[in-house]
């Protein structure tokens, strides 16, 4: 799997899931649970793989949708 995505906006993860589950590109969020560390203040960046076959489909749906990627 290939990082596509990494934010501490949980509202940007949660787009950029459905955006991709959409066009039946598979996800997996990682760093999701990581607020309990950090006292949940949201310092700590969530990521957002995909898989490597998928990864040039999903760079250009984020930028359609003018999401930065990694």
């Amino acid at each position: 799997m290939k990082e596509l995505l990494r934010t501490t906006d949980p509202t940007v993860i949660a787009f950029a899931e459905a955006l991709l589950r959409s066009e039946d590109i598979e996800v997996f969020a990682l760093d999701v649970h990581m607020s309990i560390l950090d006292g949940s203040l949201g310092i700590l960046p969530q990521r957002l793989m995909v898989l490597d076959c998928d990864l040039f489909m999903a760079r250009a749906i984020m930028a359609d949708h003018d999401i930065p990627t990694s």
